[in-house]
């Protein structure tokens, strides 16, 4: 089931009522959990079966763990689990008929509660709590990505009504609406219409489609993760953020800082920390191997083949490097300062951009193609640059790039829902009406998928 649909928003109407209906804590948990079965299970009951047979492994098996961490056989039982977690999200990636969405996201929860175990964290006693953990439906699909020690302790609190923060989270929840529809699934259509077949393009569509396609993830995947904290927070949970206004990065280094940070963070803590120790004797080399295994695996996680790894790869080099010439920018920025800001953030965001079309076409000899067809010349008419996109449309679509960036830039300065909060009535609501009427009038209904529940 997806966000942006009528089932979706008339059951989220249903469960809310009744979430607060009884604020009480069992009644709520199991509400909950319910809903999250529905939700998951709404498609595909494999879909809630995998989820299922997950949450009940990772339960036991973190008890087991914890009764057996100061014997030999702990690290076994670690490893066991870790690589049978492992062995079940690659065959039901590849190897079953219907993939079971959201996988690898609660897979990740369960390997971090695991090691988190093994490094002497307190096991969850309560399986309708971990199972809640691990399957609330509006962090389910796409993240983010939440350690149990932010998430559990949220889950074992009753919900009392709370009108600002309902108020405040619908809010939230029609910022991401606005980044899906009237952004990534605007301009989606017109981008899928050349990778489909980028032998037909040319060389100004290519390298059209190629600077737009971040834009399109970036509304997609954090409108998503607007909609998921908006929705816990109607139900009075505080979910991770996921995205920091990632193109204003002045370096991959940064923009993976605030690119998709619960899974940064992730890699960062489970795969970086713990490989970069075991080869500190190798120095910075043993640092720089690190960086690329790590990325490596960030974009293994993202699907299999060489595009893939390829896509991880290329990050990671740009990060070494990065390093490696952080003297020469340091010199460059005290020297130039007005033109190494916009310099290097156009700099990442072309890069990142390239790096992108092994993540889109998963098909490395595309890719290639792409790259060195990019300016072959510029003869692209008018018509051709519309990418099938009305004029109307393009300004719809121009504008609404336009205030999402400018939102971000003004919410870093001041929370804009804070001072929409204290406006006066007439001119909130009046607002809210405007908002309302622009977002069912200008977006695009009706793609209902967002690109990161293939993962």
């Amino acid at each position: 089931m997806e966000f942006v649909s009528l089932p979706f928003a008339a059951g989220l109407v249903v469960v809310f009522v009744l979430y607060y209906l009884f604020p009480n804590r069992r009644w709520q948990r199991a509400l909950l959990l319910m809903a999250s079965a529905a939700f998951i299970g709404y498609n595909s009951l494999v879909h809630l079966a995998f989820a299922v047979g997950i949450t009940l492994f990772s339960f036991y098996a973190g008890r087991l763990l914890a009764r057996k961490i100061n014997r030999r056989s702990a690290p076994f039982i670690l490893w066991g689990s870790i690589a049978l977690l492992i062995a079940v999200w690659i065959a039901a990636r590849y190897a079953v008929g219907v993939f079971p969405l959201g996988i690898s996201f609660y897979t990740f929860q369960a390997l971090a509660y695991l090691i988190e175990i093994y490094w002497e964290e307190e096991p969850e006693n309560s399986l309708p709590d971990f199972a809640l953990y691990m399957l609330l439906f509006m962090k389910f699909l796409s993240g983010p990505i939440e350690r149990a020690d932010q998430l559990l302790p949220q889950i074992k609190k009753a919900r009392m009504f709370n009108y600002e923060q309902t108020v405040r989270g619908l809010m939230t929840l029609a910022g991401g609406a606005f980044m899906k529809l009237m952004i990534a699934d605007r301009i989606a259509p017109s981008l899928d219409g050349v990778f489909v077949d980028v032998h037909n393009a040319t060389s100004m569509q290519l390298l059209q489609v190629t600077m737009l396609y971040p834009i399109q993830l970036y509304a997609d995947f954090a409108g998503y993760t607007l909609m998921a904290i908006g929705i816990g927070q109607m139900f009075g949970f505080r979910l991770s953020p996921n995205f920091n206004r990632p193109f204003t990065s002045q370096s991959t280094t940064e923009l993976w800082r605030r690119w998709h940070m619960s899974l940064s963070f992730w890699v960062r803590d489970y795969v970086f920390t713990p490989l970069s120790a075991s080869l500190r004797q190798h120095g910075v080399w043993g640092i720089r191997l690190s960086l690329l295994v790590t990325f490596i695996v960030i974009g293994v996680w993202h699907g299999a083949g060489i595009a893939f790894a390829a896509y991880g790869l290329f990050q990671g080099l740009l990060v070494v490097f990065e390093q490696a010439t952080a003297r020469q920018h340091e010199w460059f920025q005290k020297k130039a300062p007005r033109i190494y800001a916009p310099l290097m953030t156009i700099r990442t965001y072309v890069l990142f951009a390239l790096s992108l079309l092994f993540f889109r076409l998963e098909n490395t000899r595309e890719v290639f193609y792409v790259y060195s067809h990019l300016f072959d010349g510029f003869t692209t008419g008018i018509k051709e640059l519309k990418l099938g996109l009305t004029d109307f449309y393009w300004i719809v679509f121009g504008i609404a790039v336009v205030l999402m960036f400018a939102a971000e830039w003004a919410e870093s300065q001041h929370s804009l829902i804070d001072r929409l909060r204290r406006a006066n009535p007439l001119v909130r609501w009046a607002a809210y009406f405007v908002f309302a009427t622009i977002l069912f009038a200008f977006g695009a209904f009706g793609v209902e998928n967002f690109i990161y529940t293939q993962f």
